[in-house]
């Protein structure tokens, strides 16, 4: 089992988050058509819990930022039941597949302006 963890600030990605270049490269487009969706506050909370939980799973694949795999190949989607989970595509998939990972659970917690992510990567 791999753990990976993240703390983030609401509203620390705001300037990044205005750039086109920035949002394609940081989140999925369902993602961002998610946030699209919500009321600014609640924009910039579910994109800084979105983010803390791609830098939880980055830390599970043993790479960071600029290391290959584009945080916007780790989606973190909700199942049936609201629980948060990464779908990964791309380099992150390959990643988790050369060490032998099956899937990735994630949870994300808010607590004012403080967000903290944790990713557990399960073997297959």
């Amino acid at each position: 089992m791999r753990i990976g963890i993240d703390l983030a600030r609401v509203g620390e990605l705001d300037r990044l988050a205005r750039r086109a270049w920035f949002r394609g490269y940081a989140f999925a487009p369902a993602e961002l058509s998610r946030a699209d969706g919500y009321p600014p506050g609640r924009t910039a909370e579910f994109l800084a819990g979105r983010f803390a939980a791609k830098e939880a799973v980055l830390k599970v694949l043993g790479t960071g930022l600029f290391e290959g795999v584009l945080p916007s190949e780790i989606e973190v989607e909700r199942t049936g039941t609201g629980e948060p989970v990464a779908r990964l595509t791309g380099a992150a998939r390959a990643a988790a597949e050369r060490l032998g990972l099956g899937g990735i659970r994630v949870s994300i917690a808010h607590k004012g302006s403080d967000v903290v992510a944790v990713a557990i990567g399960e073997p297959s």
